[in-house]
């Protein structure tokens, strides 16, 4: 269903992210990012040769990290295409210190500590949080939701490392009492 429709309007900015995640030879995953910013006119800047011409990207920028299946990231690596400055290619190897962090609970805090502000690149730090969502959905293809080697749609019988993790998969929600229906825990009302 689309959106609703809105007034007349112009666009002004364009931002595509590209996320894929990849099973390696070797066991362990790749998951890599592409971000692209765009814009329809033409506007000054110094630093690409006067100016940065209509849908030519501003910022093109591409991160990889390579993970085992509990998440821990063996390897990092990042690379600026296009920046409106040079200096922003400078903070490129940063990323590598991403290397032992391991995806999950905390990880949004982790990222700060270690490339937050002027440690880092704002453009690939944001490309991390749907890198790591990516990463959690190449899992699943390769092991199923319940941990288990993927049985093709089959009914899942052991309970989902995802319990809790959004809406659909809180413990009281029906898809869990369907699917996983021994962590199913039935809402409890407030009295008023």
């Amino acid at each position: 269903m689309p959106l609703s429709p809105t007034i007349q309007r112009q666009l002004l900015h364009t931002r595509k992210v590209t996320c894929e995640g990849y099973l390696r030879d070797d066991g362990l995953i790749d998951i890599e990012g592409h971000m692209v910013d765009t814009k329809p006119f033409e506007f000054p800047n110094k630093d690409r040769g006067g100016s940065i011409k209509p849908g030519e990207a501003l910022h093109g920028m591409s991160i990889r990290i390579t993970i085992d299946r509990d998440m821990l990231i063996k390897d990092a690596a990042a690379v600026m295409d296009f920046t409106p400055y040079n200096y922003c290619k400078s903070i490129s190897g940063v990323f590598t210190k991403l290397i032992g962090i391991q995806i999950g609970p905390g990880w949004r805090g982790k990222i700060r500590d270690i490339m937050g502000g002027t440690k880092g690149c704002t453009h690939i730090t944001e490309l991390l949080g749907p890198v790591a969502t990516t990463a959690f959905q190449t899992l699943v293809s390769l092991e199923g939701p319940d941990g288990e080697s993927s049985d093709n749609g089959n009914q899942l019988t052991q309970p989902s490392k995802f319990i809790n993790s959004c809406h659909s998969y809180a413990e009281t929600s029906p898809v869990v009492k369907e699917f996983w229906p021994q962590v199913f825990q039935q809402a409890q009302h407030k009295k008023s």
